[in-house]
């Protein structure tokens, strides 16, 4: 990871935890000698840090690549600091310019109200909400009035301005910049002067908006708060960052057996850094194991521990354990205990019309291409003629390794 040069102020041992728990997985923390002083500050008064993370609800849901910095907040938090999970529904309205090539379309005020109200649930499943203090920036931002906004764009120069990279590459290749597209890093630098944070989290495509407010911080006489960005997760195709779409995510809300089976399936070299950025196991831990897994035990052991923790996490423990022998089930060519059950008439019934009308397969054709792989069963049989016709009856039937129906054909 890139991270600030090593800190040479003097520190406790205390200090030197609370800094090694910050640096983990990191993309950069800046300025590190800076972030030091404040946890020094911190031990030696008592007084917590301010840690601030803005999201903008931006979708209803989530997925677990996005809990990556809500995973970092959470140890910072075990650490005794204080979380501020700041819901972005003023800076919604402006619209994120971050990463885009064109004007991003601002969200309404009825979007943005039904979105935000799964937000906190969800970063729960991850913060202790005991511990979570929760703002919404229009607290703060809505009573600026048209005069506060002025005042506030005075502190930032169009230079400086389109010295961020994606405005400077729309810029140059002719793309539009919408002027209220300006506003944007403003209104979240001041997030960090309203909040007086001391240190600010998001992904590495929120590093001008982070360093915004540390210098509105710096304009207003506060002491400026310290930046910590985090790598965006690749996805389940080892390639990609997750992503809805590119299909290669896991939602939260997912049931239990799909996320279990969806950790299993990345690669044992992805998997390390699944740990490094998902897992609450220590440093210690994840490195124990690793030599392990060197030295000879099977790396789906150490996988299977990452789905039952992940899983855990937005299930419980016995949904866990439930999925894990479902998995198995399954890879022993077993039947799943839960599997939907399906009422079709017409018998008798072409294997096809059944698969399309049981929501095996989005069409006919498509599951012809399934029959002909190989990866339709029914009763545990492997269908090979794609004119086979059922009769009345119940029939178990299987598409690929996860997809189940108990078919009951009149």
């Amino acid at each position: 990871m890139n991270q600030s040069a090593v800190t040479t102020t003097p520190v406790s041992d205390g200090v030197r935890q609370a800094l090694e728990i910050s640096l983990r997985g990191v993309q950069e923390l800046l300025p590190q000698d800076e972030w030091v002083k404040k946890l020094a500050r911190s031990e030696a008064t008592g007084q917590p840090l301010r840690i601030k993370l803005g999201l903008d609800p931006t979708a209803p849901d989530i997925h677990i690549g996005h809990t990556v910095v809500l995973n970092k907040m959470r140890q910072l938090q075990d650490l005794g600091h204080q979380v501020i999970f700041l819901i972005g529904d003023f800076t919604s309205l402006i619209g994120d310019p971050s990463g885009r090539n064109s004007t991003r379309p601002p969200l309404t005020p009825e979007q943005i109200k039904v979105n935000a109200e799964t937000y906190y649930k969800q970063a729960s499943m991850v913060l202790d909400p005991a511990k979570t203090e929760i703002r919404y920036n229009s607290e703060w931002s809505e009573p600026l009035g048209a005069s506060g906004m002025i005042q506030l764009a005075s502190r930032y120069t169009v230079a400086r301005m389109m010295e961020r990279d994606d405005f400077h590459k729309r810029f140059t290749t002719g793309q539009s910049i919408a002027v209220h597209e300006f506003l944007y890093p403003l209104m979240q630098g001041y997030d960090s002067v309203a909040l007086k944070s001391d240190l600010e989290l998001g992904g590495t495509d929120q590093k001008f908006n982070l360093l915004m407010g540390r210098h509105l911080q710096q304009e207003y006489g506060q002491e400026p708060q310290c930046v910590l960005t985090m790598p965006l997760l690749v996805g389940l195709d080892g390639v990609d960052k997750m992503s809805k779409s590119k299909n290669n995510y896991i939602g939260i809300a997912e049931d239990a057996n799909t996320m279990f089976a969806k950790v299993l399936s990345i690669s044992d070299t992805l998997m390390w850094d699944w740990y490094t950025l998902l897992s609450f196991k220590s440093l210690a831990e994840i490195a124990a194991l690793k030599a392990e897994v060197e030295g000879g035990r099977n790396p789906k052991d150490a996988k299977v521990m990452l789905a039952k923790e992940i899983t855990t996490r937005f299930h419980s423990a016995a949904a866990a354990d439930a999925a894990e022998q479902d998995f198995i089930n399954r890879s022993k060519g077993g039947v799943p205990d839960d599997i939907p059950e399906v009422a079709l008439s017409g018998a008798p019934l072409g294997i096809g019309a059944l698969l399309k009308q049981a929501n095996l397969a989005p069409s006919g054709s498509e599951a012809n291409r399934l029959i002909d792989g190989g990866g339709v069963r029914v009763d545990g049989s492997v269908v090979s003629d794609k004119g086979l016709k059922l009769a009345a009856g119940t029939y178990v039937v299987q598409v690929g390794k996860r997809k189940f129906a108990r078919v009951v054909l009149s």
